[in-house]
Parts: C-alpha cells; sequence; structure tokens
C-alpha cells in the first residue's frame, strides 16, 4: 500500500514540476515577444525622430518635444503625420514653428470646445 502511495505521489510531483515548467517556458516565450515588440517600437520612434530632425527647424522641434513632455501620443501621432507627408513630397521642408502650429491645430479640431453660458 505505501508503494502505490509513494509511486501515485512520485507521478503526481512528475506531472506538477511538467505543468511548472510549461508555464515557465510560455512565460519565457511570452517575455521575449514583448521584449521584440518594444525593441521594434522604440526603433521606429527612433527613426521617427531622426527624421524630424531634417524635417523640422530647431524652434520646431523644440515645441514638439514640449509637447512630447504633455501628450506623448498626439506627438507620435503628429511626428508620422510630418514624416508621410514629407515622403510623399506634399509640405515643404523644413517645417517651422509656426507652420507645425497649425499642423497641430489641425489634427487638434477634434476637440469639442466647451463654453460656459450664464443664464
Amino acid at each position: 500500500m505505501t508503494q502505490n502511495a509513494d509511486d501515485e505521489l512520485a507521478r503526481l510531483r512528475a506531472e506538477r514540476m511538467a505543468q511548472i515548467q510549461t508555464q515557465i517556458e510560455e512565460q519565457a516565450a511570452a517575455q521575449a515577444e514583448a521584449e521584440i515588440q518594444q525593441e521594434s517600437k522604440n526603433a521606429a520612434l527612433a527613426q521617427l525622430d531622426a527624421a524630424m530632425k531634417t524635417i523640422l527647424t530647431p524652434d520646431a522641434r523644440s515645441r514638439l518635444a514640449s509637447l512630447n513632455l504633455v501628450n506623448p501620443d498626439l506627438t507620435t501621432k503628429v511626428k508620422s503625420h510630418l514624416a508621410t507627408l514629407s515622403t510623399e513630397k506634399r509640405i515643404a521642408t523644413p517645417v517651422n514653428d509656426i507652420q507645425l502650429k497649425r499642423i497641430l491645430a489641425g489634427l487638434s479640431e477634434a476637440k469639442r470646445e466647451t463654453s460656459i453660458r450664464r443664464i
């Protein structure tokens, strides 16, 4: 009887060890995939930043850097938009600060203007 119990316990331990090993391998694969995605995202952002050096004037780059502190998603959207316009030759480079303000205003039009009226 104790031999059967010992064999059963050894079998259960082996199954559990196999499960734990499988979980560890799956977690490692998921982590590696996440790191690869993060690296590709960082490479794309670095490429956009390099393109901005040729597309924007120093003042415009400064404005975009300030905007990045407040709203990184909008900054990424603007950078990709500018890169697209530049590659399609639809915008004159370098873009100065005033032109960048217009582009930002155009992209921000979707926001609703709220006003408070007193009755």
